[in-house]
């Protein structure tokens, strides 16, 4: 235990230089856009002397790299400034935007590990069959169909051939949890869909190598039954390294929420991204775009720390 401990406290001080990287190259990044913030709180009809005045009280005129210090304090206590006028903080923004685009994400990633799993663990059992091909083949479309054209067929499929689901718009879990769940149906199938197929080849490689290793001929030669030997020990060691690699992938399914959240009106992260560029609200920009950058790096660490639990050689486990 103590073992584990040490290593979770490793990965956290590693965290720190990664993030403060994280800050700075988003900091810098904004410095260069031809908006001026000023401009874009005060507007166009400003005089200079406003300008100037708001540049002072803000620290604009200061030296870059106080101003990224003064940034860092302002993030630390939670201050991400404030959005284009009506003004409001950028804070209150993402805390109404985040929740629903973490529930998009964790419902893509389900849906993507059913899809994975289902697809990678036939397509092993069956391997050189015409299961096998069909689930190839089928995970090999998947891969290659973005997901911003799948939600379009979804959509027109259905939403408007069908009329299962709702062509958009969001609906709270608290109001009524199945028209929620209608509602986040296609967005999430969306997202799920690339994923859980490239996760699912991956599922397929690890299981056919676990299957070959002499202790499971050797068990089933014992007698257990195939599908105890499976369960218990070979899908158990062969989803250590489709683990890995879903990490990675979770940050596709951020980003890929930027896209979907705007084809089905869905009011998240990736509709607030969309609203701060068309309006050059810079200040909104910078915080999303931020969030979503250290959400992307909790994730992997939580990742990370499953890893350690799934994998006894790296606990110092035999």
């Amino acid at each position: 235990m103590l073992t584990v401990l040490s290593m979770i406290a490793r990965r956290l001080l590693t965290l720190i230089p990664l993030v403060l990287g994280i800050t700075l190259f988003v900091f810098v990044v904004m410095q260069f856009s031809p908006i001026d913030p000023a401009l874009s709180v005060l507007g166009d009809q400003a005089s200079p002397a406003q300008i100037e005045a708001f540049k002072a009280e803000n620290g604009l005129n200061d030296p870059l790299p106080l101003r990224y210090v003064h940034f860092l304090g302002n993030l630390v206590q939670g201050d991400l400034g404030m959005t284009f006028p009506p003004s409001e903080p950028v804070a209150n923004k993402i805390a109404t935007a985040l929740p629903l685009t973490i529930q998009l994400t964790v419902l893509g990633i389900l849906g993507a590990l059913i899809i994975a799993l289902v697809l990678g663990i036939t397509a092993a059992l069956y391997r050189g069959r015409w299961p096998d091909q069909i689930m190839r083949f089928v995970s090999m479309a998947g891969i290659a169909m973005p997901s911003f054209w799948l939600a379009l067929l979804l959509i027109q499929e259905f939403a408007v051939r069908r009329s299962l689901f709702p062509t958009g718009g969001y609906v709270n879990p608290a109001d009524s949890p199945t028209e929620w769940l209608r509602s986040m149906t296609l967005p999430a199938l969306a997202l799920a869909v690339p994923v859980g197929c490239s996760l699912a080849r991956i599922v397929r490689t690890s299981m056919v190598e676990e299957l070959d290793r002499d202790y499971v001929r050797t068990a089933i030669g014992a007698g257990l039954p195939p599908r105890v030997v499976i369960g218990r020990n070979v899908l158990r060691n062969a989803l250590v390294n489709p683990l890995t690699v879903l990490g990675l992938r979770i940050g596709y399914l951020i980003g890929g929420t930027v896209i979907i959240e705007a084809i089905f009106s869905l009011p998240g992260m990736g509709t607030q991204i969309m609203s701060a560029v068309q309006q050059n609200d810079t200040a909104l920009a910078q915080g999303t775009v931020l969030t979503i950058a250290l959400g992307f790096v909790v994730v992997n660490l939580v990742v990370d720390i499953l890893y350690l639990f799934a994998n006894p050689r790296l606990r110092g486990g035999h």
